[in-house]
């Protein structure tokens, strides 16, 4: 039998502090903001939702990783990237372009995007409201992640000057994920 997991606040929301099945609603949850890239719930009790509580032991997921972006228009998800393991996601409010292998395509809520090992893409809020995305990526293979130099990725902010493999290098010149609650306004759970 499966026991259940032990939530605790971790700053930000609640956030797995031991191992097992939970339940826990996304306005409860841990989030993390950056004036850059959002805000993002984390549902996993990993860094950086645990910044605030180093004591903590680490409880992230080993085989799926789930996460809810939020963005504003104009703001990345992220910067240009493939990664080694497939991602999917779906869009449930707002609208935002995805840049995917050098293509930028206009998303809206219910939109669906498979993304194979290697398929490289990054996601920027448009319109005039938050964009929100359920974000999910497997977690099977060896981690390989490639930050692609993209002339287009960068003519929307989000990408690197250089390539690289290495996310310390691509994420330097940018602030750090901080675990705080974002402003709800305008978001189906507030």
């Amino acid at each position: 039998m499966v026991e259940e997991a032990r939530l605790e606040d971790v700053g930000s929301g609640l956030a797995p502090v031991s191992a097992g099945w939970f339940v826990v609603n996304v306005r409860d949850a841990a989030w993390v903001t950056n004036d850059v890239f959002g805000a993002a719930c984390i549902f996993e009790g990993d860094m950086p939702v645990r910044r605030k509580r180093p004591d903590l032991e680490p409880h992230p997921f080993d085989e799926i990783g789930f996460k809810l972006a939020v963005i504003q228009p104009g703001q990345s998800s992220g910067l240009y990237h493939a990664e080694s393991n497939q991602e999917d996601f779906l869009v449930l409010a707002g609208e935002c372009v995805l840049v995917i292998e050098n293509e930028e395509r206009h998303l809206h809520a219910w939109d669906f995007v498979h993304c194979p090992p290697g398929t490289a893409h990054v996601f920027v809020g448009a319109g005039t409201a938050p964009c929100l995305i359920f974000m999910t990526g497997g977690r099977t293979r060896q981690r390989y992640i490639l930050y692609a130099s993209s002339e287009l990725a960068r003519s929307v902010g989000a990408g690197v000057e250089t390539e690289t493999s290495s996310p310390k290098e691509a994420y330097a010149p940018y602030p750090h994920w901080q675990p705080e609650r974002p402003d709800f306004a305008g978001l189906p759970w507030a």
